[in-house]
């Protein structure tokens, strides 16, 4: 069986790696990544060597000044802004907020990660599975003075085995390396504090700053996929599972077909866009108001053709992409979060929760939601 990956908003699946703001130079719009090890037999034959060296040691950046010939000749590949202001924006901008993360890639160039597709089918999974009642069964887990190493295996797993395992999803294709882009993303965030909703936009270590002064707010640059882009792979279900004797052992009433993986995905995908609609109508940002309605459309489309399904994957996605719980006011929930130290400080009485989203720039205005795709198989 093959599926193939349709991005519908700008999408970044990495792979762990990024480009450090000496790995690369920005020139006529774009992002030279710089070959290094070309770059370093070069200058081995002359006097060069040592001063090149020593700027990697010392400097945020490279001088373009010295060294923007290499972003000229010495290029291992060229990335494209997205926009012709990103480039103004990146030099402004601290170098230490100039790591660029990269989609996934090997040897035969950038790829769309099996494991990524196979975790969002099995997040829309779980998030059929678990009630209120579950998050307080697990709120009262953690009272103890041991709490549960895997607070979640229960609810998603019988005898230790994850219902997913029916399905094996391997690697897409590699695609041409001229579907990415470098996007700019800031996060939003929605200040409840007064009478009115307020729309503010996060700085790195020094809180928001107001819509009227977006310019101000912390960018992150990201290599992403544009959208229209589509990843080709194949798959397949294991069928052996159905042995009776198998379905004894695990404890599984039945083995889910690849049908029950859709329907709880586009479940899950209805139950995060219905959030992300409260979101944008409270922002008050019409492009992201008219993204997310585009969502809700494709969504509708999904539901009525076989074989398909939305899904939010990768970088940028945040909170809402990632629990398989979207019931926020649950005081269960809410308990559970506490403990986590990167959501205690975010949980406030009163206050809804998330409250803050990664919004993706095209041509300079705010426009996407990250990491949107359609699936279809068959």
């Amino acid at each position: 069986m093959k599926y193939k990956i349709t991005a519908l908003t700008p999408l970044l699946v990495g792979g762990g790696q990024e480009l450090a703001p000496i790995d690369y130079m920005v020139w006529k719009d774009q992002v030279n990544v710089l070959d290094q090890p070309r770059i370093f037999k070069l200058l081995s034959r002359g006097p060069r060597l040592d001063g090149y060296l020593a700027q990697l040691r010392r400097a945020d950046k490279l001088d373009f000044a010295s060294w923007g010939g290499f972003a000229q000749n010495f290029s291992e590949r060229r990335i494209p802004f997205e926009h012709s202001t990103s480039a103004a924006i990146w030099d402004k901008t601290h170098a230490e907020h100039l790591f660029i993360p990269t989609f996934a890639a090997n040897h035969k160039g950038a790829y769309l990660p099996g494991s990524a597709l196979k975790g969002a089918l099995r997040t829309g999974l779980v998030f059929t599975r678990w009630s209120p009642a579950t998050m307080e069964k697990l709120a009262a887990a953690v009272e103890g003075e041991r709490p549960p190493r895997r607070l979640s295996e229960g609810p998603e797993m019988t005898a230790g085995a994850s219902q997913s395992r029916i399905l094996g999803i391997s690697d897409s294709e590699s695609v041409e390396r001229s579907v990415f882009k470098v996007f700019v993303t800031r996060v939003a965030n929605l200040d409840t504090r007064s009478s009115s909703t307020q729309l503010n936009w996060k700085v790195a270590g020094r809180g928001n700053v107001s819509n009227n002064r977006i310019a101000d707010a912390t960018p992150a640059f990201a290599e992403m996929a544009v959208p229209g882009t589509e990843f080709r792979g194949e798959m397949f279900e294991r069928t052996f599972l159905n042995e009776p004797q198998l379905l004894k052992s695990l404890g599984w009433r039945s083995v889910p077909g690849l049908d029950l993986f859709l329907r709880t995905a586009n479940e899950y995908a209805s139950a995060q866009l219905e959030m992300h609609e409260r979101f944008a109508q409270a922002s008050g940002l019409p492009a992201v108001q008219q993204s997310v309605s585009k969502l809700r459309e494709q969504l509708g489309q999904a539901k009525e053709t076989p074989d398909s399904c939305l899904l939010c994957m990768g970088w940028g996605g945040g909170f809402v992409s990632k629990s398989a719980f979207l019931e926020t006011e649950s005081q269960a929930l809410r308990k559970l979060l506490r403990t986590v130290p990167a959501f205690s400080r975010a949980l406030k009485e009163g206050t809804p929760f998330p409250k803050t989203r990664r919004i993706v720039f095209s041509e300079g205005q705010p426009a996407y939601l990250a990491g949107w795709v359609r699936a279809q198989f068959g």
